[in-house]
């Protein structure tokens, strides 16, 4: 339980404020988690589990839906600006069965007129007529992931498709009337040169996705990679690529408005956009993540069951844990989402989601923008260039 305001420790020398009531909450998206693969990737961290030859659509759908009804007294008379299906791979689902759960969504929550449904898709896992479907069950942003065209580097990532796959698979998310869709792409890729890279990249353009997100690889913890790592490029080159990447991309109209996100103009994924500026989220499915603001002032954050058996076991709950965030824990927490966006976000912006004064950042602000990491910017929460190099120190100014 979050502690009285009272009670809590000083916030960088000044007295913490009493949260305040937040008559106007945040934007509200929804996250479902499909959590099979045909194959779990040995990079991949994410709650994923290898696919059996049925999967069980309808009764995963119909906890999906189960899920949601225990979340919807929190979410009362909001309405829903986006939906991410995340993974895993969705597309292994049918568009019969995504359908139904959007349909049982938009039965209990309303939908904005412009609402953004996201798809996350393999190259491998669908063919024409499966776009198609998606497209008219409600679907209209597909993230397809790519990682790389070239075959020995989607041998070394573990991937089951090829690099012609990956080019007829945004040929045919557009034929399909896909009119926005991401590209997912890789580098710091295992013996990848500049070139490498690069070729990938302006591969990736030619197929004039409205969204790149280009992102290095990195080792996380509990995956094969971690265990048996591979031969990565020398720092030197993959300063090289980044700094080389960043000025093709911006040639051809794409616009870095995130650490690893690249947008035609208009084109910024809006889902995405709530997380980082500290907006609400319902997570449903097995390991999802949830973040709710209450109109009392409280921040919320819960997550579900992960292992697909246990979530699908009716004698199990949906809900594995809740932890309300105290007031302490909140500069971090916004922070570290705000400032990895590029423009960084307008500084009245921290007090509305988080109830608390912006004076309470003055401390740790004036040590972060003498350091070179944020930007001297009154009205603006920003890191500067070199922050955004140094993010993670840059946060440390803002822990307790």
């Amino acid at each position: 339980m979050t502690q009285p305001d009272s009670a809590l420790p000083l916030i960088h020398g000044n007295a913490p404020t009493p949260r305040a009531t937040m008559p106007d909450l945040p934007p509200l998206a929804l996250y479902i988690h499909i959590p099979w693969c045909v194959r779990k990737c040995p990079y991949c961290d994410f709650n994923s589990h290898a696919a059996s030859p049925v999967l069980p659509e309808e009764e995963y759908v119909d906890a999906l839906l189960a899920d949601l009804d225990q979340d919807l007294h929190a979410v009362y008379g909001r309405e829903l600006s986006s939906i991410f299906f995340g993974g895993g791979t969705p597309s292994l689902f049918s568009a019969q069965a995504l359908g139904r759960l959007l349909r049982g969504v938009e039965a209990r929550i309303r939908f904005a007129g412009d609402i953004e449904i996201t798809l996350e898709a393999n190259p491998g896992t669908f063919e024409q007529e499966k776009f198609i479907a998606y497209r008219q069950s409600g679907i209209n942003r597909l993230s397809i992931g790519i990682q790389s065209f070239q075959e020995d580097k989607l041998k070394a990532l573990g991937r089951i498709h090829s690099g012609g796959e990956a080019v007829r698979a945004a040929d045919m998310a557009r034929q399909a009337g896909f009119d926005n869709f991401n590209l997912d792409l890789m580098h710091g890729l295992p013996d990848q040169s500049l070139e490498d890279a690069l070729g990938d990249l302006r591969q990736a353009i030619a197929l004039r996705p409205t969204h790149l997100s280009w992102y290095q690889l990195t080792l996380e913890p509990n995956t094969v990679f971690w265990n048996q790592p591979p031969t990565l490029p020398e720092d030197d080159t993959l300063w090289d690529i980044q700094e080389a990447g960043q000025a093709l991309l911006a040639e051809h109209g794409y616009a870095q408005y995130e650490v690893s996100a690249y947008a035609q103009p208009g084109r910024a994924a809006r889902h995405n956009l709530n997380y980082w500026s500290f907006g609400d989220f319902i997570g449903i499915g097995a390991g999802a993540h949830g973040k709710l603001s209450h109109p009392d002032g409280r921040i919320v954050r819960t997550w579900k069951t992960r292992l697909p058996k246990d979530y699908l076991n009716p004698a199990k709950a949906f809900q594995a844990g809740e932890k309300a965030l105290a007031n302490e824990e909140l500069p971090f927490e916004f922070l570290m989402n705000a400032l990895r966006l590029t423009a960084g976000v307008d500084a009245v912006l921290f007090a509305q989601r988080t109830g608390l004064s912006l004076d309470s950042l003055n401390e740790a602000r004036a040590e972060a923008e003498q350091s070179g990491l944020l930007q001297v910017e009154p009205s603006r929460l920003a890191a500067t260039d070199r922050g955004q190099l140094f993010l993670n120190d840059l946060l440390q100014y803002f822990l307790t």
